[in-house]
């Protein structure tokens, strides 16, 4: 499910953002209320973490171990990208959103985050459905759910939540429709800005299968941060997180299409029939460095948060700095340019994010930053400073592999350009054909 951004953003603001670099070669390997988010604080269904491990086992159910099928990086309410709901929120009213799911199981249940509210968030209802087309949901699918057993919950402002797990056999690749209904004002709104389409109505409509009473539409995500399946299938820890800026995120894909390179990448562990759960930890505009207040916390800061709470995660995909290097170079910048960092604190940045990774036990693949010659904030100086850390990322053995997007998206005849074939047109970000070539540059045999 993707967006044509470029379309709907300036070209100011499609500037702004990171670049996914691609492998040639392949990847190798070388070696009822919330909690208070505050670095491990999620609710699993009221119930406390007592009946979760850390590592998404459930202890109870007997439905074996808890895998992410979906999840999208929480953003602090702004309108930088294009008009949506998350600075006004929501009060008596139904937000719909379609969500696709990397791999399946018999039980799912979501997350909910209210990171950046500034008052308790009351969920007053909520259902999971599979989808049909736009706001419609499939007859006889729709499942309520539910918070501690009760069908309402209060998020505490910076709290997060899982809902109680609720029989629905989900297929890899099936899209699903999670329909929330908040009847308190809401205030300003945690969301992903730039995701796909999602459907508004006034009034409880959040079981409904019809799409009638969804008039207004967004592309956005509001408070939805994870889809997580159980059943079926049940390799230990092999979970892949995407983490990175825009180029992860999926900027300049087609709109609704699921043409992000994670969603190609999950496209192509299914044609080799073995789903994998391959969720997608992108931010357009996110800094390896650097804290914005519409991109989100810098990665160092958010890593623990969106990549080590996810359940039976075994490997990250790393792929940002980009956006610390463009964006200390450039006037566009919303809020002004970055600080400048070197090419030293953007290698201890990513040790770091390696570290923390290596501290839970999850393997760490260094992804090398895809060319930006011609990008609105491109410099020559900021181009030494990629080629020293994609050198730094490819030779120093401090990585569990290498994905070299660099070499995989670049033009032969220009190395520190875009392909044309591969550039959505601000030679900065993949089109659809960019974003499958990343993905086709992993080994999956090897992932």
């Amino acid at each position: 499910m993707r967006r044509s951004v470029a379309t709907v953003l300036s070209a100011v603001t499609l500037a702004a953002l990171p670049v996914l670099p691609a492998v040639p070669g392949g990847l190798g390997v070388q070696g009822a209320t919330a909690s208070a988010a505050d670095g491990g604080g999620r609710s699993d269904g009221g119930r406390g973490d007592s009946r979760y491990g850390h590592d998404g086992h459930s202890k109870g159910d007997g439905h074996g171990r808890w895998r992410g099928g979906w999840a999208a990086s929480p953003q602090p309410p702004n309108t930088v990208f294009d008009k949506n709901w998350s600075e006004a929120g929501f009060a008596r009213q139904t937000v719909r959103q379609v969500v696709r799911v990397s791999t399946g199981g018999s039980q799912a249940r979501i997350e909910l985050s209210n990171r950046y509210g500034r008052t308790p968030l009351k969920v007053a209802g909520a259902t999971i459905a599979r989808t049909d087309q736009g706001a419609a949901v499939k007859a006889g699918s729709v499942r309520a759910l539910t918070f501690g057993h009760g069908r309402s919950a209060t998020i505490p402002a910076g709290g997060e939540l899982r809902s109680d797990a609720v029989g629905l056999k989900v297929r890899a690749l099936e899209s699903l429709t999670v329909t929330l209904y908040l009847d308190e004002p809401t205030g300003p709104a945690t969301f992903h800005a730039l995701a796909a389409t999602s459907y508004r109505a006034a009034g409880d409509h959040s079981s409904d299968v019809g799409a009638s009473a969804f008039t207004e539409t967004s592309h956005s995500w509001y408070y939805l941060s994870g889809v997580e399946v159980s059943g079926g299938r049940d390799a230990h820890r092999d979970g892949v997180v995407a983490f990175g800026d825009s180029i992860t995120d999926g900027f300049g894909s087609t709109l609704d299409a699921d043409n992000r390179y994670p969603d190609e990448l999950a496209e192509r562990f299914a044609a080799a029939g073995r789903p994998r759960s391959i969720v997608n930890q992108g931010i357009s505009g996110n800094q390896l460095t650097n804290d914005t207040d519409w991109a989100g916390e810098k990665a160092v800061a958010r890593f623990r948060k969106d990549v080590l709470n996810e359940p039976d995660v075994g490997m990250v995909i790393l792929l940002e700095g980009i956006n610390d290097i463009g964006m200390s170079e450039w006037e566009g910048v919303p809020g002004g340019p970055s600080p400048a960092r070197s090419v030293e604190e953007l290698i201890a940045a990513q040790r770091e994010l390696i570290r923390q990774a290596h501290a839970k036990g999850v393997k760490v693949i260094g992804a090398t930053l895809t060319p930006f010659k011609g990008a609105q904030y491109y410099t020559e100086r900021g181009e030494i400073k990629r080629d020293a850390l994609n050198d730094w990322i490819r030779t120093s053995g401090e990585f569990d592999g290498v994905l070299d997007l660099d070499r995989a998206l670049s033009d032969p005849a220009d190395r520190d350009r875009i392909a044309a074939a591969y550039d959505v047109g601000d030679h900065l970000h993949p089109n659809d054909a960019g974003y499958r070539a990343m993905a086709d540059a992993v080994d999956i045999d090897r992932l």
